[in-house]
């Protein structure tokens, strides 16, 4: 049987329930990156993934078959990765973690997606500061100039049928949690990385609901690590705001930046949950480094997040970002005050006084969509206020940012249905 008529088999078998083999899985990977199957197929086949599921033993057959059907990367010694299961809009650490761990001399070539669930993923903030799209050779000669790169996973072959799947989902606005560990687990081994710390936050306003469904999703990344020869650490943590205030690709950029450059005006919780990430990852990546370095580490910094800290607050971060923006093409004299959002702004003045309970970040989400993000970079929503601040009437919660009149307006209309801070 050709692959055509074995992938729309398998589509009918996973659509009454059914298991499917590698190489069902993998005529059907073969045809969606080919661009064989019509997105009325393609659709139907990640609806099926949605409803069914997959057992632990399809989802190694579907991420290799992922990374089989694309092209792939291949880098000597320890491979630096880290990825964070998003939801959360405004929380943006891979611009910190990724100069981190390569000033630490670790590579960790970063593979981005654009945004699916959020209005701007790493790929679109990055793209504030430099091109993300290049082929598998500019990556090398990035990598090897910068220990690292932040570029978009779709901008040349890698697991293809992947961000086929995810334009498609993206209009539905959701994602099943096979679907997330796949296309981050695909774009993982693909990208030749060998230690990962993954970064998966619940809570009421994220991706994932509860302790309970993030342990499961837990337990997947560390099986399918372990059939890729990846180590791997799992954070699972509750999230009910954004890490820093902004939202939407320029404000975003612009946090990530004042961190690097340790402004005063930087936000901490995104500080601290970078470091957090970057120390966990120096520490996977330590185990399997020259005694001579861990003794070193230990002396010198205590730990690793001491070590990451270090990197961060000398300024050796903030400058091997400069280098990754420069070999990516971009302005490495950036300073994260020259990212300035769109120049049509309406303030949102509280009504009474009190104390912020709640952040929607769907709605928060939907809303910084509506003001034209992720393609308007300067269109976002500024969180004047967030969970447990104080509150007087007639001050400003939240700023609203489009880089045209029509976006404001319509983002004004919005927060009628979609309130995005409680009180």
């Amino acid at each position: 049987m050709d692959h055509k008529n074995l992938a729309l088999d398998a589509i009918r078998k996973k659509l009454v329930g059914k298991k499917l083999n590698y190489e069902e899985l993998y005529a059907i990977m073969d045809q969606i990156s080919s661009r064989r199957l019509s997105d009325v197929l393609t659709t139907y086949f990640a609806a099926s993934g949605y409803s069914k599921g997959f057992s632990n033993q399809e989802l190694f057959y579907l991420t290799k078959a992922m990374v089989e059907t694309g092209e792939k990367l291949k880098f000597k010694g320890i491979v630096a990765d880290k990825h964070s299961i998003g939801g959360v809009p405004g929380t943006r650490t891979t611009l910190i973690v990724v100069p981190i761990v390569a000033s630490a001399g670790f590579l960790i070539p970063k593979s981005s997606s654009r945004a699916i669930t959020t209005p701007g993923g790493t790929a679109d903030d990055m793209e504030v500061l430099a091109p993300v799209s290049f082929s598998r050779e500019q990556i090398y000669k990035i990598v090897e100039k910068t220990n690292a790169c932040i570029v978009w996973g779709g901008s040349f072959n890698i697991a293809p049928a992947d961000d086929i799947i995810i334009h498609i989902e993206e209009p539905l606005l959701f994602e099943s949690f096979d679907k997330i560990l796949v296309s981050i687990m695909a774009k993982k081994v693909a990208f030749g990385s060998n230690h990962v710390v993954i970064d998966l936050p619940y809570g009421d306003m994220v991706k994932v609901h509860t302790l309970k469904d993030a342990n499961v999703l837990k337990e997947k990344f560390e099986y399918l690590a372990k059939k890729f020869d990846i180590k791997i650490i799992v954070l699972v943590h509750r999230t009910d705001e954004p890490a820093g205030r902004g939202i939407g690709p320029i404000l975003e950029t612009r946090e990530a930046i004042r961190v690097l450059q340790q402004k005063e005006n930087r936000p901490i919780d995104l500080e601290v949950r970078a470091l957090n990430l970057a120390g966990n990852l120096l520490e996977l990546c330590l185990k399997d480094s020259p005694q001579k370095l861990k003794d070193d580490v230990k002396k010198n910094f205590g730990n690793s997040i001491g070590w990451a800290t270090n990197i961060l607050q000398s300024g050796v971060a903030f400058k091997k970002m400069q280098d990754i923006i420069q070999a990516q093409g971009g302005n490495p004299k950036v300073d994260s005050e020259d990212l300035q959002p769109g120049k049509h702004v309406y303030e949102v003045k509280a009504k009474k006084n009190g104390t912020v309970k709640q952040i929607h970040s769907k709605n928060a989400t939907i809303v910084t969509k509506v003001l034209g993000a992720p393609k308007q970079k300067g269109a976002g929503i500024f969180l004047n206020k967030k969970i447990d601040e104080k509150i007087v009437k007639g001050e400003t919660i939240y700023t609203l940012f489009s880089e045209n009149v029509y976006n404001l307006k319509e983002g004004k209309d919005s927060i009628i249905n979609f309130p995005i801070l409680e009180y």
